[in-house]
């Protein structure tokens, strides 16, 4: 199966259906099922963004309330929330799309959990999925392939 390893909290961003376009500074002709693992790593940085009303609210459905990309609910998501080193969730890779020909319409809620600027590309997710169990994975650069059995 193809897996794309992101950082937390975009990892679970994806999984719970709050971010539907992943940006990066490469393109893929990938079309197809794609697994969602959680990096390990964990930076101040990323620490910061659980502090943003924004990610909270995207982030509602891993404590059992319902999203809410509009801004206004703070959830109480915590960074033992946050599963890392896992295998969490699948979707459906679309299209991929130059940053530079994505409207303001396409881009709507994701606009806060994106890079959206000039040369980047923006791989559109859809039916995002949580799995029912995590599956402990290493990460790697790029598209990769891990074998369940």
């Amino acid at each position: 199966m193809k897996v794309i390893s992101l950082l937390q909290p975009w990892a679970s961003l994806v999984a719970v259906g709050a971010k539907k376009i992943e940006t990066r500074s490469w393109e893929t002709e990938y079309r197809g099922e794609l697994y969602i693992h959680a990096s390990l790593g964990w930076e101040p940085d990323q620490r910061v963004l659980l502090s943003v009303w924004g990610f909270q609210g995207g982030l509602a459905p891993l404590v059992g309330k319902p999203l809410d990309l509009t801004g206004s609910t703070w959830s109480g998501v915590k960074e033992e929330h946050l599963p890392r080193g896992f295998i969490i969730a699948k979707c459906n890779l679309v299209d991929c799309i130059p940053t530079d020909n994505l409207t303001q319409a396409q881009i709507g809620t994701d606009w806060p959990f994106g890079e959206f600027g000039l040369g980047r590309f923006g791989w559109i997710l859809e039916d995002s999925e949580l799995l029912p169990e995590p599956i402990p994975a290493k990460g790697r650069l790029g598209l990769w392939e891990f074998d369940l059995k």
